[in-house]
């Protein structure tokens, strides 16, 4: 039976001793190739979201879900106007273009793709808040900023990229002010041990987003804490999060006959029919209950 052990590398390409170089590489070469298939099939530009949505009673639409889940880790977070925030993993910018259009918040927003910091700065501009925002090439691992310089650290589906999930909250915790707040919202596993029959579907979406490694909630959490972390809360929406799962799925099976015939003609990259591959991967984890979903929150 495969077991998934932490700070290790699963997906197929993956060498005995992984470098961060490379891992990296890995995730810039997937959000470059994929961003056009992300604002066809999933975000539009409005949301610009690269994440699943949060469902409520209220939520009519999946781009409503997409930005209800921006709305939902300002709340938990308690973040507050004059706070200054960091997106720690800004993808194309929607998380951060909303809490400035919508909250009027200042920003430093990183990622590791060049090509993002060029699209988020220009979607921001349209969104008339480019003021409000830096979006800047770095690791969220190992930034540039000095010690206590943000009042909240903000990483949405954007930590699984860690190799050592570790790494990710130290620098948190340094670059945090005293009182600080952090919130981190990404999928956990809920078992080490993965039946056969399971696996490849594990594997497919480790694949297919460019992740290392997932690791189970009560390890981020004893993780949290023993980086001097207090006030770890943790709240479960994997309930909320099951109808983006199941519409992910419906557009993959949608899509099957365009991306078969497009693979056929030499029109998809590898990397971007291992995306495709995720939508079927993940609702399969969902539905036997393998991966959970849920936000993190904990001050310094």
């Amino acid at each position: 039976m495969p077991r998934i052990e932490p700070n290790k590398d699963y997906r197929t390409a993956s060498e005995e001793n992984i470098s961060t170089e490379a891992l990296q590489a890995a995730a810039v070469k997937h959000y470059d190739a994929c961003y056009w298939d992300y604002l066809f099939a999933w975000s539009s530009r409005n949301d610009l979201a690269l994440h699943y949505g949060y469902w409520d009673e209220n939520t009519t639409s999946h781009s409503q879900s997409l930005l209800n889940k921006n709305q939902k880790l300002y709340e938990l977070a308690e973040i507050k106007k004059d706070d200054f925030v960091l997106d720690a993993g800004c993808g194309i910018g929607g998380s951060s273009i909303w809490m400035a259009k919508n909250h009027g918040n200042q920003l430093k927003a990183i990622t590791i793709s060049a090509k993002q910091t060029y699209y988020a700065a220009d979607h921001a501009k349209r969104h008339g808040v480019a003021e409000n925002i830096d979006f800047e090439v770095s690791d969220f691992c190992k930034t540039p900023y000095a010690d206590e310089t943000f009042d909240v650290v903000w990483g949405l589906e954007s930590v699984c990229h860690a190799l050592n999930k570790a790494d990710f909250i130290r620098e948190a915790f340094r670059i945090l002010k005293k009182g600080g707040r952090l919130v981190v919202c990404d999928g956990f596993i809920t078992q080490r041990d993965i039946a056969d029959e399971d696996w490849q579907a594990v594997v497919d979406c480790l694949d297919g987003w460019a992740v290392p490694n997932l690791c189970l909630r009560s390890e981020f959490e004893q993780l949290l804490v023993d980086n001097q972390f207090s006030q770890v809360k943790y709240t479960d929406i994997t309930e909320q999060t099951m109808p983006s799962a199941d519409y992910m799925f419906k557009v993959t099976k949608r899509l099957e006959p365009v991306q078969k015939l497009s693979s056929w003609l030499g029109l998809r990259s590898a990397t971007q029919t291992a995306n495709f591959k995720v939508g079927l991967a993940q609702h399969h984890l969902f539905h036997q209950k393998l991966v959970e979903y849920g936000i993190f929150t904990a001050q310094k």
